[in-house]
């Protein structure tokens, strides 16, 4: 029975695991006026007749805190990435010389500061509901086993670990939204 707690146990762990790993790329994909290389993660380009992540057809970084240069492993790529990051409706307009595809960030409004801010906070309340979902499914999986013979007292200490977990992880992610939020609200 305490081998089946265990993997109760290890499974919501994992499942909680995998909320945070998504949350960090989402955050990622918000940008707090600085270039960040991640802000393209979700791209995808048509790189001879396969559909390509972006960061696997050029190589991407970001040679000062306002641009990201994205050089094409072939020059040919140019305009399909521009159209791409055209088509991603992320709010950046791509410039080329032929050579190496810039992207210049603006700087934020304060008003602006205040939307992703809503946003990060919509994202990190997200995976509050998924650790809660991960919780909540972990207690009837030792509910079950409560029924099938599991003594009372080995069932209560793993809710009692479970709720430990979920604090935990709820912990995590308040950091993750403070640190994003004061480097949004940072000019």
């Amino acid at each position: 029975m305490e081998e089946q707690i265990k993997i109760v146990l290890d499974h919501a762990t994992q499942k909680m695991d995998k909320t945070i790993e998504h949350m960090e790329r989402e955050m990622a994909k918000v940008r707090a006026g600085k270039a960040n290389p991640r802000m393209l993660d979700g791209i995808v380009v048509d790189y001879y007749g396969t559909m390509t992540p972006l960061s696997q057809a050029a190589n991407i970084n970001t040679p000062d805190p306002r641009t990201i240069a994205i050089q094409p492993w072939d020059n040919k790529l140019i305009p399909i990435i521009e159209k791409a990051i055209m088509a991603a409706n992320l709010g950046m307009n791509p410039e080329n010389n032929g050579e190496i595809v810039r992207i210049n960030i603006p700087p934020l409004t304060e008003e602006r500061r205040k939307e992703l801010v809503k946003l990060t906070k919509k994202i990190s309340e997200d995976s509050r509901i998924g650790i809660r979902t991960v919780r909540r499914e972990s207690i009837e999986e030792l509910k079950k086993l409560k029924k099938d013979g599991l003594p009372e007292d080995l069932a209560k200490d793993a809710e009692d670990k479970t709720q430990k977990l979920t604090d935990t992880y709820m912990t995590t992610i308040d950091e993750m939204l403070t640190t994003k939020e004061k480097d949004i609200m940072t000019v």
